[in-house]
């Protein structure tokens, strides 16, 4: 009987660069797939305490599309911790406000809460989220991934 193979930190190679332009892309098929390119779980190598990801750059964060009424009807909520001061934000607000933070919070919560802090934000680091077409990571070399045409359900309309 074989058993598994986990890596150790040496063994860990460079990881690779991909651009996800998210116009037009259903946020949590968006969201699920880039965590899953963050924690490495696409490669064969894959070891659970360890950082083996990819840098993923999204792009055209600002255009990310919500299926439904979601933009105008879920609510995301927030206490002050002052007394009555319970705020909330719709979906559709926070997307207008700071795209870059929603998708970057989509992302975060798709990552698993069952892994250390440590080792979650260092994967998170690897993310990079632009609201324009435009990003500085060219010199990286970034491989692009056309997210719309792996599957008709991932671009909305």
């Amino acid at each position: 009987m074989k058993s598994t193979k986990s890596l150790t930190a040496s063994e860990i190679t460079n990881p690779n660069w991909f651009v996800i332009d998210a116009d037009g892309i259903v946020l949590g098929r968006l969201a699920a797939f880039a965590a899953t390119l963050l924690r490495g779980k696409h490669k064969a190598t894959y070891t659970p305490n360890m950082d083996c990801g990819d840098h993923v750059i999204i792009i055209n964060a600002d255009k990310v599309a919500l299926t439904g009424q979601k933009a105008d009807k879920t609510k995301f909520f927030w206490h002050t911790n002052w007394t009555g001061n319970l705020r909330e934000r719709t979906f559709g607000q926070m997307r207008s406000e700071k795209p870059e933070k929603f998708v970057f919070n989509a992302v975060k919560r798709m990552m698993g809460r069952r892994t250390a802090v440590a080792l979650a934000d260092r994967r998170l680091k690897k993310l990079h989220v632009y609201a324009g077409a435009n990003h500085k990571h060219s010199a990286q070399n970034p491989t692009v991934i056309d997210f719309g045409a792996l599957n008709p359900k991932n671009k909305k309309g």
